[in-house]
């Protein structure tokens, strides 16, 4: 009996609690462990889809709604002037408006005033249209222009200045005639005038609106003309003018003036004088225009005449109107 206490008094010692504390929680800590351990993965780890990489997400173009009904034009590239922008001239004027009636027709056009500068001379010449140049005798370049012209086959004129109403106080050349001179004066002048312009086919007077009122003096004028096998145009200063009725009298070709063009240098009212003389070109048969080398009238003429065709005008030398 006495040894069985003696076991128990061992058994019941403090340390014996403690090993089997720790025994009961060592064994709790394996099966915790155990069951992480083997537990399935899906109740640990988060999906694969929502797994956050590193590398840089694939940007997918923009769409646009799907409700939206219009769909925008592709982008327009510029051009590569647009990109390096140059000076360019600018365009040509568009040819005017003319006439456009029927019918056909012949229209002559008589620049006068030519001889103060060779490059109006040029700039006419250069529309590529027959014109006739009536040449001033004594102007700065007259003698260039007239050389150039017959270089150039333009039909040449010597533009006679006469005395007009209103002299000495309206201004006339120093070579005019006047109602004064003695015949034989009258007809120096004239061969003076046609010895400087050889190639002049005809005359029309410049000014003149007293002195072509005067039959006497318009003879003499005529007579001399005719001498030398030159015609005449009557550029009709004057209602009263006699020169027409004396040239046809005395036989000579001879013809008038239908339209001045640019009594007002300015393009609208050239333009308006041009479809007069075209009208009646188509009407008649024929038509004489009289014009001068203002810059309004060059630049009018320039666009308009090499249409003219296109309506059923011709342009001729004022000499294939005459008879």
């Amino acid at each position: 009996m006495a040894r069985s206490s003696h076991n128990n008094r061992v058994r019941n010692k403090p340390g014996g609690s403690r090993y089997a504390a720790l025994a009961i929680l060592a064994v709790i800590v394996i099966a915790v462990g155990a069951y992480l351990l083997f537990a399935p993965a899906g109740n640990v780890n988060p999906p694969a889809s929502h797994v956050v990489t590193k590398s840089t997400p694939t940007v997918l173009p923009k769409q646009p709604p799907a409700s939206s009904a219009h769909i925008a034009a592709p982008e327009i590239l510029p051009q590569p002037e647009q990109l390096h922008p140059t000076k360019i001239a600018p365009p040509k004027k568009q040819p005017p408006h003319l006439s456009q009636g029927g019918g056909t027709g012949k229209l002559a056009i008589i620049i006068d005033d030519m001889g103060t500068s060779l490059q109006e001379a040029r700039s006419l010449a250069g529309i590529g249209v027959p014109l006739t140049f009536s040449i001033i005798p004594e102007l700065k370049h007259y003698r260039e222009v007239a050389a150039f012209a017959a270089a150039n086959g333009v039909d040449i004129m010597i533009h006679i200045p006469m005395q007009p109403k209103g002299w000495p106080e309206r201004r006339l050349e120093a070579n005019g005639l006047l109602l004064s001179m003695a015949d034989k004066d009258i007809v120096e002048h004239l061969e003076g005038f046609m010895r400087t312009i050889p190639n002049a086919i005809g005359a029309n007077n410049h000014m003149g609106s007293e002195f072509t009122e005067h039959e006497d003096k318009m003879r003499v004028v005529l007579d001399t003309l005719k001498g030398k096998g030159l015609f005449f145009v009557d550029s009709v200063t004057t209602p009263q003018s006699v020169g027409l009725r004396l040239a046809k009298e005395l036989g000579m070709k001879s013809g008038r003036r239908n339209v001045f063009l640019d009594n007002e240098q300015d393009g609208t009212y050239i333009l308006g004088q041009l479809n007069q003389a075209i009208r009646l070109a188509k009407r008649t048969g024929s038509a004489i225009a009289i014009c001068h080398p203002h810059p309004a009238t060059i630049q009018t003429l320039e666009a308009a005449l090499p249409g003219l065709a296109q309506q059923g005008i011709t342009l001729v030398p004022v000499s294939r109107l005459l008879r």
